[in-house]
């Protein structure tokens, strides 16, 4: 009995044995701490707290990434340029004008955007006729809108008169009196009072449209003799062709 009590003094029944570091002593885990910090016995090592943030500092948070003026390559005036161009083109197609517009008031130089431009211009980026006849047909179509007024539209965009000319030849005489037609008729079927307002009313519509008077009287005054006995007994009373005469055209 004497011995065995002697076999357990020392560190005592209960005490653990110290526990054998997590790696070799010559080396350290991966990412751990210096020697001075390694696991000693059942102590773990003091643990290395973040800096503040969380996140260590990088060249990118301290806004040193490339293009600001905090580090790396400043974009380039060309750079800049396409960048412009590509997100006016991302709302919807522009012409060439519009885009130099754009430009210049971004305060690019004009021999940049003639470059950016030009090349533009050799991909297919930009085109002006394609443009112009994608406008006319969506305009016409969606809006009613008749080749003076498209003509108008195209020239404050910046369209060629040649080429805007070219796109107008898409729509003839028949289709813009079919669209004068339909619009007239759409409107009727809401419209109120008597049969002289109402002509007066649609013929300025179409007018504001870009109907040449002789167009927009002929499709109210037809639309109006199709309605109803009343409205078709002042439709007889119209002179289309003496009315268009004395009406004048919209600027």
């Amino acid at each position: 009995m004497a011995g065995r009590r002697g076999a357990r003094s020392g560190r005592g029944w209960d005490a653990l044995p110290p526990r054998p570091p997590r790696h070799p002593p010559d080396e350290h885990p991966p990412g751990g701490a210096p020697d001075d910090e390694t696991e000693r016995g059942n102590v773990p090592a003091r643990r290395r707290r973040p800096s503040p943030g969380g996140y260590p500092a990088t060249p990118e948070r301290d806004g040193a990434g490339p293009g600001r003026s905090g580090g790396g390559a400043e974009q380039s005036e060309s750079e800049r340029a396409r960048e412009i161009c590509l997100r006016q083109l991302a709302v919807r197609p522009r012409t060439r004008a519009e885009l130099a517009k754009a430009l210049g008031r971004r305060e690019i130089s004009e021999e940049v955007i003639a470059e950016v431009l030009d090349r533009y211009d050799e991909v297919g980026i930009i085109d002006d006729a394609a443009f112009a006849r994608a406008w006319v047909s969506s305009r016409h179509h969606g809006r009613g809108l008749a080749r003076r007024a498209l003509a108008n539209e195209l020239r404050q965009r910046g369209v060629d008169a040649e080429v805007a000319g070219e796109a107008l030849e898409t729509l003839d005489d028949e289709e813009e009196a079919a669209t004068a037609r339909a619009l007239v008729d759409r409107k009727l079927r809401t419209a109120g009072g008597t049969p002289e307002a109402v002509f007066r009313r649609l013929v300025g519509m179409l007018a504001r449209k870009g109907y040449p008077a002789g167009v927009a009287i002929r499709a109210v005054k037809d639309a109006l003799a199709a309605r109803d006995a009343e409205a078709a007994e002042f439709a007889d009373q119209i002179d289309a062709d003496a009315l268009a005469d004395e009406v004048a055209e919209p600027s």
